[in-house]
């Protein structure tokens, strides 16, 4: 290795430079369009007539609204990795993020599972590394420590390339990482924009038996982009303790020889008290690493206005987001776990009966402002098709993807079909594309070849999946006479840990079935069966507390005007912890008749969507 040239103090790590001692440039992937999965809270627009958009399922965000509420806004929750978010939304959000408030992994070397609720009865069930789980917070860094500080060096360059001169950052770590993450901090933003190291406190039990004291605190770094930042002292004073208030009035003098002023209280210290979530009845959702919303309350509180933009890129539970949008500010949250942001989702639809976080006492009492749910997609995958297998011929290039893929789903390659690429026992293989849907035309292909082969049973492996397919396909499959799974390739299979590890689960696609009733201009649809076909999969403890298929269901909603373009939940019906009962019937009153598409998508316990789309004519 040659001479390492380092003209400051830092932080060192395997694989920060190359062989010839220079410095490995920060990969900035894309930037790629986003595609909009869903539109909340916001009134469908009527489109119709000669220019109406025929797109598929994923409209492309086009990020052309304006930057205020007023111009048009929309929050964003985006689910993908947040290095491709993040190099994605430079070009049009680089220097604009006023505030940063990150949660990362800790490198504790645990995976966190969740806690589940099923049906109406509160039963939880405990999903220890269960096989079905897409994890919705990972932890774990199997190619050492080197692994974790890259991933955090990458991040916090792009962090501060998004942030604007008077932006501040925000990074909640813990005693594990707090050293380390310091120096690369220091890096980064510089030490003479270091700001505060805060201390946030909290109580809990301890074990009797321990040989150490309790650690019961976190640290959180404070660092701005410029010496010229933004501090709004007077919106996060607190009371004066009694007794400096008695001394103070006793001697009518303060700090300088000048008379106090009482009444705005002091700014806070560099530590702070305030109780885990676990204490704390109205915020529980079972979700591990969930801070309390007093906490970052405070911080967007002291270094962000009314209207400015502030960002979570490990947004968890959506804690972020959801004191972002009490507290007036623009907000984009992110997260690599599925089940994060169908959390965030309904957390942000019943913000309605949260406390209000400006008038002490009081309930918050209004919908969140209308946002988007996002994601980069195929353009993920095709960026990570051609970084593994694309510095060859094409044909060389597919017939890698191919046996990676077989390779992760235990099957062998097979040749001599252009619709079947692979055997697993006694069933035949099918992987669909990257960039594209599995459509019925290939599925309808793949089981005809299934037979000329003389075989009765067909798996086909897809990233995403032409919209109704399950339903419309199940049918051909069965006059076939092949037995047909319909199998979801997980996003898992591009983490390079996973995929190492052979930690990817493929799971069927689940199916339901929806009656629709139409009568004069109101129609009702009523959710009549849901199935997942992946029991096998499903831990015995989850199965065991299914008594219904509705147990099942977790979330569903209703596009009644879906126009091929951006799925707009018009109606919508979940469980939360404070009410687990789930509306089974959804009604809507047209203002005119004419045909419509009615989008319904269903959410399961495990946030995985399942959606169709059927077609009604309102007389």
């Amino acid at each position: 290795m040659g001479k390492i040239d380092i003209k400051k103090t830092e932080l060192v790590w395997k694989g920060k430079y190359d062989d010839d001692g220079k410095l490995i440039p920060i990969e900035k992937p894309g930037p790629f369009p986003f595609q909009i999965v869903e539109c909340i809270n916001e009134p469908r627009v009527e489109k119709g007539g000669e220019g109406a958009q025929q797109a598929t399922l994923f409209d492309i965000w086009k990020g052309d609204e304006g930057n205020t509420f007023e111009e048009g806004w929309k929050n964003k929750l985006i689910w993908g990795d947040n290095k491709f978010v993040m190099s994605s939304l430079l070009e049009k959000y680089g220097g604009a993020i006023d505030l940063i408030y990150i949660d990362p992994p800790f490198a504790t070397g645990a995976d966190f599972t969740m806690d589940i609720e099923i049906g109406e009865n509160d039963r939880i069930i405990h999903k220890k590394h269960s096989p079905i789980e897409e994890k919705a917070y990972r932890d774990t860094w199997g190619f050492g420590q080197e692994s974790f500080l890259k991933m955090m060096y990458e991040r916090l360059w792009l962090m501060k390339d998004l942030l604007s001169s008077k932006g501040s950052i925000f990074v909640h770590i813990d005693w594990r990482t707090n050293a380390l993450l310091r120096l690369i901090l220091d890096e980064i933003f510089g030490n003479e924009f270091f700001r505060n190291e805060i201390i946030w406190t909290y109580s809990g039990p301890s074990s009797p038996g321990q040989s150490q004291f309790s650690r019961k605190h976190d640290n959180i770094l404070w660092f701005t982009k410029s010496a010229d930042w933004m501090f709004n002292a007077d919106d996060v004073r607190i009371p004066y303790h009694e007794t400096t208030a008695g001394k103070f009035e006793s001697e009518g003098t303060g700090f300088g020889g000048t008379k106090a002023d009482l009444s705005k209280g002091k700014i806070p210290e560099d530590w702070w008290y305030f109780p885990i979530v676990a204490r704390i009845r109205t915020e529980i959702l079972d979700y591990p690493t969930q801070k309390p919303e007093a906490l970052i309350s405070r911080i967007i509180k002291a270094c962000s206005k009314e209207g400015q933009l502030v960002a979570d890129f490990f947004s968890g539970s959506g804690t972020t987001c959801s004191v972002a949008e009490r507290l007036n500010r623009r907000w984009i949250g992110v997260d690599l776990g599925r089940y994060s942001i169908h959390l965030t989702r309904k957390r942000l639809l019943e913000l309605e009966q949260s406390k209000s976080l400006i008038e002490d006492g009081k309930q918050y009492g209004r919908k969140a402002r209308p946002f988007e749910i996002l994601n980069l997609g195929k353009y993920e995958r095709q960026f990570w098709q051609v970084k593994a297998f694309g510095r060859k011929d094409e044909n060389q290039a597919l017939y890698e993807y191919l046996a990676f893929i077989l390779k992760l789903y235990g099957a062998e390659p097979i040749s001599g079909s252009s619709h079947i690429h692979g055997k697993k026992g006694n069933a035949l293989v099918y992987i669909g594309a990257v960039d594209a849907p599995v459509t019925i035309q290939e599925v309808t292909d793949s089981l005809n070849d299934t037979n000329e082969m003389g075989m009765k049973e067909l798996h086909v492996l897809g990233w995403e999946w032409e919209m109704g397919l399950n339903d419309a396909i199940q049918e051909v499959a069965k006059q076939s006479g092949v037995r047909l799974k319909l199998r979801i390739i997980p996003m898992d299979a591009i983490d390079p840990q996973a995929a190492g590890k052979g930690d990817v689960k493929f799971f069927e696609l689940a199916y339901f079935k929806a009656d629709i009733e139409t009568k004069g201009l109101k129609t009702k649809v009523k959710l009549e069966d849901f199935v997942i076909p992946h029991t096998d999969l499903v831990p015995n403890d989850v199965k065991e507390s299914i008594s219904k298929w509705s147990d099942w269901v977790d979330y569903w909603a209703v596009d009644f005007d879906f126009q091929n373009d951006t799925f707009n939940n018009s109606w919508t019906s979940y469980r939360t912890k404070q009410d687990r009962k789930l509306k089974l019937t959804a009604d809507h009153e047209y203002t005119k008749s004419g045909t419509y598409k009615v989008f319904v998508k269903i959410i399961d316990i495990f946030g995985i969507d399942t959606s169709q789309v059927y077609e009604i004519k309102i007389k």
